[in-house]
């Protein structure tokens, strides 16, 4: 019987870095945001309002992108999201869509969820993956 311990990473496996994580978040943003047809203002509201300039050297530049904590939240929040409507979702076209769809859920008063994620508090963007996790029926993944 194989153990189920054998899998798992080893113990004193280097820690992926605040950079590397920051490089492939950008990088996910930027085919989520075209997925959702997001305006450059709706990217910068979303990752809490960047300088346009340093907004667009990070998309330039991944790799050498040194992102606040904040946004790297932020970034875990949309990519969380975006999974989430992957798995309830299956159809590309109608996870995409769903961010603007008006919603009648609790919390988001008729308004779509991408509406609720422009509101520009990390906490919006919080809520609408915790209602995603919700429906999938899951925590956190």
């Amino acid at each position: 019987m194989r153990s189920s311990t054998a899998a798992l990473p080893a113990l004193d496996a280097e820690p992926v870095s605040a950079q590397r994580m920051a490089a492939a978040g950008l990088r996910a943003f930027a085919r989520i945001a075209e997925a959702w047809g997001l305006s450059i203002d709706e990217q910068l509201r979303l990752l809490g309002q960047p300088p346009r300039s340093t907004y667009f050297a990070w998309r330039k530049q991944p790799d050498k992108a040194s992102l606040p904590r904040d946004t790297l939240e932020r970034l875990s929040d949309l990519l969380g999201i975006w999974k989430s409507l992957q798995i309830l979702l299956p159809e590309p076209a109608a996870a995409d869509a769903w961010v603007r769809k008006p919603n009648a859920a609790p919390g988001f008063g008729g308004r779509s969820a991408l509406e609720r994620m422009l509101a520009g508090n990390v906490s919006d963007l919080h809520f609408v993956r915790r209602h995603l996790d919700g429906v999938r029926g899951g925590g956190w993944s």
